[in-house]
């Protein structure tokens, strides 16, 4: 394959611009993880520690191999909401134990005692979904008190979830192995009841279906937390327990041996390529990402930067120039790439519907580089058939059966989201740049909209437009686009799973395909109708 070719110059005044924001959006990421990762603030850490307890992410730390990078899955969940930690009180993501790559959480007991919440309930489905489809192994690290009882009415019902997902796992081989190292009350003693593998920490670990005060409220039984629910007990009377830790390091080296213990396969192929470093610098990837949406930059600048060698073998490339579909290597692994520049008219999904469905037939894992601002509108485009044209291409990409990653590099409106592998199509992973902005269309284009729609409604009824109180609707509801449209509002809903350095795409990418691989790779060959 023919490595590409950059034409962007680093010394331009729009590079240096572009760089200027996009480190101000990584700045700004990173102190919504250090936010994060600070738990619960330095009363309830200093609380903890003298205790002589390990923090949730040193426990992390020493159950992961010591070369294992992390993967975090929804850092930011919740970060949009004022008030709120963001994350929901867990630290996770995909990192390898014993040599076996798992998915891996800490409940983070510096938050509210570890009491989960509405955004730990949907990030915990989430990380329960990149699990299950990626065939990983689990481990919980413990320490929880359960349902956030003052908020029930928001994670009672989907909270459930959780047990039915750890059953449907062991059903299907994927074990799911629990180190308690604290209480772990109501709902939170079902996680390591219900597991595969269970350890718990001596004089530590509390499980109880009910405390000690609901059991002498409710019976009239006077009882302390080591006779109702330790872990002697679990281990020695109730078999809850599999395994007694002597201490937390303990704990995690029993954790660390179960999983080496588990004779676990990967089931798809393994890297193909060389893997060998991109011809130009991760760096400038700050500068070729547009920080003004309205300014278009080339896929290919991306690609250059992130496939192995740069090399690029382009798939119709005098056809539907506005997507860029070819082949490539990342980290090894093959991949199809679907990227767009520009807007989608008619023979532009046509072409990625095509590689979509060659991919599936190669069995090759697709990559979406989405910056779309939807379909091309209008009398020729509609004449042209630009509905069942999309359709072809949001039709291959429904069932389209390889795994797939998708990349937001810049906007994300209208139907060109669905047809390039949105959040609600399913990818495996879906990760984000803090340039990015998600929404039915661009604020100027909404305020554009409620005019003409107001001023219209104003002349079928034979009134004047009040001018000062549409300007205040445009403004108002421009406003609240533009706020709901950024990357951070959406890695906070969960619609990605996070937002990361631009400079740090080609290893996400590798991690995530890596992850991918540890299931079956295959595609298939069933469509629903293509009109034509």
């Amino acid at each position: 394959m023919t490595p590409l070719v950059s034409r962007i110059e680093p010394r331009s005044e729009v590079f240096r611009a572009n760089a200027a924001a996009n480190l101000a959006g990584v700045a700004q990421v990173a102190q919504l993880l250090a936010r994060a990762r600070a738990g619960g603030g330095p009363k309830y850490v200093e609380r903890h520690l003298a205790r002589g307890k390990l923090l949730p992410r040193q426990r992390l730390d020493l159950l992961l191999d010591r070369d294992s990078p992390l993967l975090e899955i929804g850092a930011l969940a919740g970060c949009h909401e004022g008030g709120v930690v963001p994350g929901g009180s867990i630290l996770a993501g995909i990192g390898r134990v014993s040599g076996v790559e798992c998915l891996v959480s800490a409940s983070d007991s510096t938050i509210n005692g570890g009491a989960i919440g509405r955004w730990g309930v949907l990030r915990s489905e989430r990380l329960a979904e990149v699990a299950w489809e990626n065939r990983l192994p689990e481990v919980h690290l413990i320490e929880s008190a359960g349902a956030d009882l003052p908020n029930q009415a928001d994670i009672f019902v989907p909270g459930g979830a959780a047990f039915r997902n750890i059953s449907r796992r062991s059903e299907a081989g994927l074990p799911t192995v629990s180190l308690v190292f604290g209480s772990c009350t109501a709902g939170g003693a079902y996680v390591p009841g219900m597991s595969d593998y269970t350890v718990l920490v001596d004089k530590q670990a509390f499980l109880y279906l009910a405390g000690p005060p609901l059991v002498k409220m409710a019976l009239g039984e006077v009882i302390d937390d080591e006779a109702l629910g330790g872990a002697a007990m679990h281990t020695r009377e109730s078999g809850v327990g599999d395994f007694l830790a002597t201490d937390e390091r303990d704990a995690i080296r029993l954790g660390r041996a179960i999983v080496g213990r588990l004779g676990w396969q990967r089931l798809g192929p393994g890297p193909t390529g060389r893997a060998d470093s991109p011809l130009f610098p991760a760096s400038e990837l700050l500068g070729v990402a547009s920080a003004d949406l309205k300014v278009p930059f080339d896929c290919r600048e991306v690609l250059a930067r992130v496939v192995d060698g740069s090399r690029f073998l382009e798939f119709k490339p005098l056809y539907g120039s506005t997507l860029v579909c070819g082949w490539a290597e990342i980290g090894g692994y093959r991949v199809g790439v679907v990227g767009n520049n520009g807007i989608l008219f008619s023979d532009s999904a046509q072409k990625g519907a095509q590689f979509v469905q060659l991919c599936n037939q190669s069995d090759t894992p697709l990559l979406f580089l989405q910056n779309i601002t939807g379909f091309m509108v209008g009398q020729a485009a509609e004449r042209a058939g630009i509905i069942k044209d999309g359709a072809k291409l949001v039709n291959a990409v429904s069932n389209s059966k390889v795994p797939a990653i998708t990349l937001m590099i810049g906007g994300s409106y209208g139907a060109g989201n669905y047809a390039m592998m949105g959040r609600s199509y399913r990818p495996r992973f879906l990760f984000s740049w803090p340039n990015h902005r998600i929404a039915v269309m661009g604020p100027d284009q909404l305020a554009g909209v409620l005019d003409l729609v107001k001023r219209e409604a104003a002349a079928r009824a034979g009134k004047p437009v009040n001018e000062a109180e549409l300007g205040m609707l445009k403004q108002m509801l421009a406003g609240k686009v533009e706020h709901e449209s950024t990357a951070l509002h959406a890695t906070g809903r969960l619609w990605d799973d996070g937002v990361i350095d631009p400079r740090e795409t080609r290893t996400v990418l590798t991690l995530a395909l890596s992850a991918i691989h540890s299931a079956p790779v295959g595609g298939g060959n069933s469509w629903g109708t293509f009109r034509h």
